[in-house]
């Protein structure tokens, strides 16, 4: 891998570890900081890549697309949860203790941060950047699995096998989606409005 492809995802390494891990993320408030992380990623992927910004085509077509994929992903980990409960005991405790990192907080704040932040910010890098990177190096189905992979792995330092998995499936639906229409709109509006159906308003527990 070249430096323009290797520092950014050891960035995102890095402040996913001080985000997640049980000896730094008592450091911050946990919306704040993943929110501030996401953008810093962004950022990073349109400094070194500044043709990301021609990877938006805004039309009807994308927005209910993005709307469709979000739903279909919701119910996907309605069934998810309902089998993976079945199959691992520790399941349940897990997807609680993702699901009290919002506890005594603002959930019009998270909402909106999700939104507006965390959706549009985490496409562009990890799809709109990283994917196409790999992409370009090493073919359409190998950028999807790499990029996914490593998706997946930031979130290792949670210790919290659930939450791997979440990300291995959501690296995988929104990847696939990247790999067949190289638009970010429905990306990020499937990311953004699924964040928070599934953080927020229609929470699965």
């Amino acid at each position: 891998m070249n430096k323009k492809l290797t520092i950014p995802i050891l960035v995102a390494a890095t402040l996913w570890f001080l985000m997640f891990s049980i000896w730094t993320k008592h450091w911050f408030n946990f919306w704040i900081g993943i929110s501030i992380s996401a953008l810093i990623l962004m950022v990073l992927a349109i400094v070194l890549e500044r043709d990301i910004l021609k990877q938006f085509q805004w039309n009807w077509q994308s927005i209910g697309l993005g709307l469709l994929a979000a739903v279909v992903l919701w119910v996907v980990f309605y069934f998810g949860e309902f089998f993976s409960s079945l199959l691992f005991g520790f399941a349940r405790e897990q997807v609680d203790g993702i699901y009290a990192m919002k506890e005594n907080q603002n959930k019009l704040w998270i909402a909106l941060g999700l939104f507006f932040i965390m959706g549009p910010a985490e496409e562009i890098f990890w799809r709109g950047y990283v994917q196409q990177k790999f992409i370009d190096k090493y073919g359409e189905w190998k950028g999807l699995i790499f990029a996914t992979l490593i998706y997946a792995l930031v979130h290792i330092w949670s210790f919290n096998f659930m939450l791997v998995m979440s990300a291995l499936v959501c690296g995988v639906f929104w990847g696939v989606m990247y790999r067949y229409n190289k638009n970010l709109v429905p990306l990020i509006i499937s990311h953004a409005v699924w964040d928070v159906m599934v953080f927020i308003l229609l929470p699965i527990m």
